[in-house]
């Protein structure tokens, strides 16, 4: 029998408390990596290309401040801009208030929204037909999915932000990679229903010609409206979008808090299992000594198997992970999940070594005295 087989054989000698212990790490893994990829989708994640070329233009006090009309042609007429498009948060709501009933919802302008927004991908036919529309709505094609919205579907928000209930056709469908699930109309349609909204806008969004003249044009646009009554604060597009989760609190401190929580479970968990093991096993670690087996050699087996513990469970973890985050991402629209989750190679090397790691952390000390357990008190236990 080799070192590796006899250690899997102790590892999983007693079954019952062993598949237990691999549950609570197994679950304890899944919530580990659903806060990794959390943290890879708003902190680490490169975006596409077509994003690294997009300006967001906003009220530098606030997104509750409007931006006026003139500003989109202003900003039009600086060097490297190819498109600008306003956008406005409606708000609205569909069908009820419960959390899987939201989505976001936009107006803006069908003409040339998406020559900003260049990843959507949109069939002319549909795209003709939703410009043609006043009252037409563009939608992501997971949220088609998900309420079975089909062209030519009639929907009806009701306004929470603005007193206006919108009727919307659905007269095209985007894909985009990863999913957005986002509801577009036009901004003309808000603006004829609410008169005080007329004239404005909550942001622009600008295509830039070249990832090298984004910050030139950011500093320009900024620079131009320093001395206006609404000044401007132009960003990317992903400090944009890391605004909106810097409002919801601190959510780095939110996730370390859980890591550290996971983390602290597990060396709970682990040590647990292998004091009860070394402790069950006080005679053959005795006998063990005695035919020969160093302090480093008893050591070692008994961190072994709390690695190999930790790991099954890392493993199972990780498996269960997987289905996990996609029900989350497409079947939970608008509850703050980012929809890129994907439990790729590097989130999973992390949350396998973070197990590794902890298990041979939880393991050591029982594992130290067991193996500095003398000879003639191990023969003597009962236990």
């Amino acid at each position: 029998m080799t070192l590796g087989s006899f250690v899997v054989r102790n590892t999983f000698r007693n079954k019952r408390r062993s598949l237990l212990t691999m549950i609570s790490i197994s679950f304890s893994l899944l919530l580990l990596t659903l806060m990794i990829c959390i943290w890879r989708a708003f902190y680490v994640d490169q975006v596409a290309p077509e994003a690294s070329r997009r300006l967001i233009i906003r009220d530098k006090v606030s997104l509750a401040f409007f931006l006026p009309a003139y500003y989109r042609e202003k900003i039009r007429a600086l060097p490297g801009v190819t498109a600008i498009a306003p956008l406005t948060w409606f708000g609205g709501r569909y069908i009820d208030d419960r959390p899987e009933h939201f989505f976001a919802q936009l107006a803006t302008d069908p003409d040339e929204y998406l020559k900003v927004a260049s990843d959507k991908i949109v069939p002319p036919d549909q795209l003709k037909a939703w410009q043609q529309d006043r009252a037409g709505a563009l939608v992501d094609v997971t949220l088609a999915d998900k309420y079975h919205w089909k062209i030519g579907d009639k929907i009806t928000l009701q306004g929470t932000i603005f007193p206006f209930n919108p009727e919307l056709t659905i007269r095209a469908i985007y894909h985009r990679d990863p999913p957005q699930n986002a509801l577009y109309f036009n901004t003309k349609y808000l603006e004829e229903a609410v008169p005080w909204f007329k004239g404005d806008a909550g942001w622009y969004g600008a295509q830039i010609d070249s990832a090298d003249d984004v910050a030139r044009v950011a500093k320009q646009i900024d620079e131009m409206f320093r001395n206006s009554p609404l000044q401007t604060k132009t960003e990317s597009e992903r400090a944009f979008q890391l605004g909106f989760v810097a409002s919801l609190g601190n959510v780095k401190a939110f996730i370390l808090g859980i890591c550290g929580a996971v983390a602290f479970a597990i060396m709970l968990v682990s040590a647990n299992t292998m004091a009860m093991s070394v402790r069950s096993r006080t005679r053959e670690v005795a006998v063990l000594k005695t035919l020969g087996f160093t302090r480093q050699r008893v050591l070692s087996i008994f961190v072994s198997e709390a690695v190999a513990l930790a790991l099954s469970g890392g493993v199972l973890g990780i498996l269960l992970a997987i289905p996990v985050i996609a029900v989350l991402t497409h079947g939970f629209v608008g509850l703050g999940i980012p929809l890129n989750m994907k439990v790729k190679v590097p989130t999973a090397a992390m949350a396998l070594f973070a197990s590794v790691l902890l298990g041979l952390i939880s393991g050591y000390l029982p594992a130290y005295r067991a193996s500095r357990m003398n000879i003639v008190d191990g023969l003597r236990h009962i236990g």
